[in-house]
């Protein structure tokens, strides 16, 4: 199976230009595919093309990222309903150096023969001045043909700048100085990105005589239409302090059933074997299928740490049958993941061997009751526990070691679903 196969079955593949598959199939070959640092961090959606380079490099041939240092500065138009506002050249830097490094983790720059490249497309512009570029660049295409890209149309009766217009010279000029200093052949990206793209090998046409090409995938979406990676709450995000492990891991086990093979076509390295097995084996069970693929996917991403982590606070929060021994065996990486998950109180103590009224902690250190009265009646009807174990004795104390997990923590519920984390500091 070679890359163009590999895509299809994956169902990766929307278009390509005549000739791409012979162009792979006679040596080995050089794509990119450009980011944009618009936004603090890489989004799910992000980690498509991600994927796109990864499935690349696997066949032996080299990927290039190409930062946006430049073109982030401008917007892209395609498929936008509006003018993008422009972000501080400060935050686009900053943004860069944070996609950059997230990105460092998911491609193997180094350890292969095929290393991945990753470039700065601001280097492409640095020293060029305005005539400049509308003297080399802005003579490669004419008006018409920049109009008559989809991702104009559909916005020159609303509104569109002359430098989101610019954009797709940019992006064409970026494949043009790639194919001549790096040997670039190939730019992939989305299906959104196809006018762009196909700007670019139209200007290597023109500039340079050679031939370049293009791949896209389909734009993923959900059973119900709506965006990949979208929610209520935003994007889902690849940086842990935007998106938690426990989020991550929870998007997929939540999906729609009818998305899950999707969703592992896109996303896996197993083989399609390996995944074709899977769905027999879980037909009965799409949940189990769900946390097979999670699993990977998490651990991937956020670490084997963070996925024991996550499976733990999954069990915690969901499982009626956690005991006591359960809790006590979770780690402290596990405790801080559940402080994002459920109403949490920080308490300070003096000592690690200090005690504490039950009373006063539900009702002074705390506000899980309003009165001590009301803490006093839910001790006496069974309804409170600590870590599992249901307290009825109102005189309650809280004792060092006995009562803090991790020397640290406390589960405390007031009633079945109530659940409570209270961590104390001492000192």
């Amino acid at each position: 199976m070679d890359f163009i196969e590999e895509l299809r079955w994956r169902g990766m593949l929307f278009d390509l230009t005549p000739g791409v598959e012979e162009h792979l199939s006679s040596g080995k070959r050089i794509a990119y595919i450009g980011f944009d640092p618009t936004a603090a961090s890489l989004t799910i959606g992000n980690y498509v093309q991600i994927m796109l380079l990864s499935l690349f490099q696997k066949h032996g041939h080299t990927p290039v990222v190409l930062m946006g240092g430049a073109t982030g500065r401008i917007g892209d138009p395609s498929f936008k309903d509006k003018e993008r506002e422009l972000k501080p050249e400060a935050e686009i830097e900053r943004n860069l150096h944070k996609q950059a490094e997230q990105i460092k983790k998911m491609l193997a720059f180094e350890g292969v023969s095929n290393p991945a490249i990753l470039i700065d497309n601001y280097d492409f512009y640095r020293n060029m001045g305005a005539i400049e570029f509308l003297r080399d660049v802005g003579k490669s295409l004419t008006i018409n043909y920049m109009m008559a890209k989809e991702s104009v149309k559909k916005r020159i009766e609303t509104g569109l700048s002359f430098t989101e217009f610019s954009y797709q010279l940019l992006q064409g000029h970026d494949f043009q100085c790639l194919y001549e200093q790096h040997g670039v052949t190939i730019q992939m990206g989305g299906s959104d990105q196809w006018g762009n793209i196909t700007t670019g090998t139209e200007i290597i046409r023109r500039n340079t005589e050679g031939k370049a090409y293009a791949i896209t995938t389909p734009l993923l979406t959900k059973a119900d239409g709506s965006k990949f990676g979208k929610s209520e709450s935003g994007n889902l995000w690849m940086d842990e302090s935007l998106s938690s492990p426990y989020e991550f891991y929870q998007f997929w086990i939540n999906a729609d059933d009818r998305d899950i093979s999707k969703y592992i076509r896109y996303f896996t390295f197993r083989s399609q074997e390996e995944v074709e097995r899977a769905e027999i084996e879980y037909a009965e069970n799409p949940q189990g299928l769900k946390q097979w693929f999670g699993r990977e996917l998490t651990a991937r991403i956020h670490g084997e740490d963070n996925l024991e982590a996550v499976i733990e606070v999954s069990e915690m929060l969901f499982d009626p049958n956690v005991d006591n021994d359960f809790l006590c065996q979770m780690s402290p990486l596990s405790f801080q993941i559940i402080k994002n998950e459920i109403h949490n109180y920080t308490i300070l103590m003096a000592t690690h061997e200090a005690e504490l009224s039950l009373v006063d902690l539900l009702t002074e250190k705390t506000t899980v009751f309003l009165s001590k009265s009301a803490a006093r009646r839910a001790i006496e009807g069974n309804a409170v526990t600590i870590n599992k174990l249901r307290v009825a004795d109102v005189n309650r104390t809280i004792h060092g070691y006995n009562d803090w997990i991790c020397d640290r923590f406390m589960i405390l519920e007031n009633g079945r679903k109530n659940k409570i984390l209270i961590e104390r500091i001492v000192g």
